[in-house]
Formats: structure tokens, sequence, C-alpha cells
């Protein structure tokens, strides 16, 4: 059977890196992108080839306009036309309450968190939309149940980018539903990742689990299946609709 292509962003660790090997096993070949940690990225690729599946790392910064033409042209050459999305690169940083952020720190997180995710669907709409000549496809854009509850004194900038992908998922959906494509996206909560380190408090889960109803914190396979049902065929009369995987938040 001919392999699917997706591309992950920022799949070298974490919900990216655990939907890439969840997808290896779905028939979808794997383009992954990483930005400093290429061994990180070696590792995941090496699982996957070495459970008989197909993945490439691409080094991208998906800021970086540029970056993110070579992230899709490489998947292209490598593994084919793509028929898979999961806009999943996201950085946050330091804890720290709104009168305390500079405008460095807020372009920072808007660069990645939103620009990226935009240039990534713009080159995966190039490639999917029927309007184009493509055969149509699905994109997944990781959210953050941070955009719904806006994260005072920790994320305020964060949560707000995540808003922003919020509605770019709402827009966009409409936007090429009839060209074949459907766009979705999941919302986390509060999961056992290494971003919680970056933004420095790495035990972060464990302090607030007890507000979630569930009482635990997730794990990110858990959320790469609430992934990989959307882009399946299972869902596909879903598009513009969310997933919130947060134990009930």
């Amino acid at each position: 059977m001919t392999r699917k292509v997706m591309v992950i962003t920022g799949g070298s660790r974490g919900i990216g890196a655990a939907t890439a090997q969840l997808a290896a096993t779905r028939d979808y070949a794997v383009c992954i992108s990483y930005v400093r940690n290429r061994d990180a990225a070696d590792e995941v690729v090496r699982a996957i080839e070495n459970s008989g599946g197909e993945a490439i790392a691409v080094q991208a910064d998906v800021s970086s306009q540029e970056d993110v033409i070579k992230l899709f042209e490489a998947a292209d050459n490598t593994l084919g036309t793509v028929d898979a999305l999961v806009n999943n690169a996201g950085i946050l940083e330091h804890q720290m309450r709104v009168e305390d952020m500079d405008a460095g720190r807020l372009a920072r997180i808007f660069a990645t968190n939103v620009t990226g995710s935009f240039l990534c669907a713009r080159e995966a709409v190039r490639r999917m939309s029927t309007a184009r000549g493509g055969k149509g496809g699905g994109i997944v854009n990781v959210s953050s149940i941070a955009a719904r509850l806006g994260a005072p004194g920790e994320y305020v900038d964060y949560a707000a980018s995540k808003a922003a992908i919020d509605a770019m998922t709402i827009g966009l959906a409409q936007e090429v539903a009839a060209e074949g494509i459907r766009v979705n996206a999941v919302r986390p909560g509060v999961i056992y990742t290494e971003i919680h380190a970056s933004g420095g408090e790495p035990g972060r889960v464990d302090r607030v689990k007890d507000a979630v109803p569930m009482k635990r914190g997730g794990d990110a396979v858990e959320v790469a299946n609430a992934i990989l049902w959307l882009l399946s065929d299972q869902a596909s009369y879903t598009t513009g609709s969310f997933i919130n995987v947060t134990g009930g938040r």
C-alpha cells in the first residue's frame, strides 16, 4: 500500500515525536522538523525506521519563510506530495506577568507559534488544494487549552498566540473546505512534555494536575491519538473543529 506523507513541525520531542511515531504505524511516511536538537530528531527517525516505517528529519525554523519552503521541498523530494500537516511547533518563555514582558519576547512567541503555523499551512494548501491540482488532505493545528483559559500570571502571550491559532483554524477550514482540505485543531491541557522546562518549571504538570477534573496530567500519545483521528477517514465530515485533550478542563 502506498504510504501517505505527513509533515510534523517540532517533531523531535513531546507531542510531535509521539505523533510521528504513531503516524508511522498508520502508513504515513513522516517528515519532522527540528530547530536545534538534531540528535533527538534522528532518534525519532531511527525509531520509526526500526519499526519498518519511513521518516526524515529536516532542520527548519518555522518562523523563517525560507526554512518552511525548504522543509516542504525536502518532503516533496524525498517522500512525495504532502497529504497531512501537523502544525505542532511552538514555544513559550519563562513564566511572567504581562507588565514585565518586552517586545522581543512577544515577537519570538508570535513568530514561531502564529507566523510559523500560517507559513506551513500556506505551503500545505498550495500542494493539497484541488483548485491547484492537488488531491486534498488534512491539517491539524496544535493549539492549547490556554487559548480558552488565558494562562494568567504565567503565559498570557502564549495563550494569546494559541487563540490566534484557534481563529486561523476556523477561518482556514472554511476557506479550503470545498478544495478537499480539512482543517482542525487539538487543544492539549497539561501534558507531560519538555515544554514546561523552557517555561522555567519542569514540574509544572504535577503542581497543577489537581485542578484537572481527572486529577492527572496527560501523555503526549493521548494528544497524538486525537491528531491521528482528525486526519483519518473516520473524521471525513469534520472540519473547523476542536478536540480538547485536557482531562476535563
